[in-house]
Parts: C-alpha cells; sequence; structure tokens
C-alpha cells in the first residue's frame, strides 16, 4: 500500500538537514530503485526553488509499503528523523487516484 511519510522541520535546522541530505537521499534512491516510490521532496519556507537561508519547513515522501508499521519504521530510522532535522513526523495511508 502507498503511504504519505511527512516531516516538519524544526526551527533553525537548515545547517543539520544540508549534513544529513547525502544519506536521507541515499535512503529515498533505494525506494525509487526498488520501484516503491512515487514522489518526494522538501518544502521549501518561501516560494522559490532554491530557498537559500529561509530553508525549508518539511519533506514529503510518497511511497509504497508492506504495512504503516514499516513505513514508520523507515521513516524513524531516516537520519532527517535521528538527526534532528524534523521536529515531528506522520505517516498516514494514500489511495491514488490520478494519473
Amino acid at each position: 500500500m502507498l503511504f504519505v511519510l511527512e516531516g516538519v522541520d524544526a526551527p533553525n535546522s537548515l545547517a543539520i538537514r544540508k549534513l544529513a541530505r547525502p544519506a536521507h537521499l541515499a535512503r529515498v534512491q533505494a525506494l525509487a530503485d526498488a520501484n516503491r516510490l512515487v514522489i518526494a521532496g522538501p518544502m521549501p519556507r518561501i516560494e522559490a526553488q532554491d530557498p537559500g537561508e529561509a530553508g525549508f519547513s518539511g519533506s514529503l515522501i510518497i511511497a509504497e509499503f508492506a504495512s504503516h508499521h514499516e513505513a514508520e519504521n523507515w521513516l524513524a530510522n531516516d537520519p532527517y528523523t535521528t538527526g534532528g532535522v524534523f521536529e515531528r513526523t506522520s505517516v498516514r495511508p494514500f489511495r491514488r487516484v490520478l494519473p
């Protein structure tokens, strides 16, 4: 089943986000390589492709997991979560309708 994984960034977490980014991207790439990733990306704090020092408000991933527990475990062990980038996280089931 598909799940929406969302992380909300902690205040002033841009520096640690940059440090954790390579390890985070490697984990997301593994989902893509396994054909389990629908979409993933950060949410800029401002309306810009590169928000600069404004940073990000969080990240969103929609991917396939065997269970809610597996999706929660994946997010709990992500470098953005373990490294303190995310202030809070959530996992919700998702049903794709379009496209």
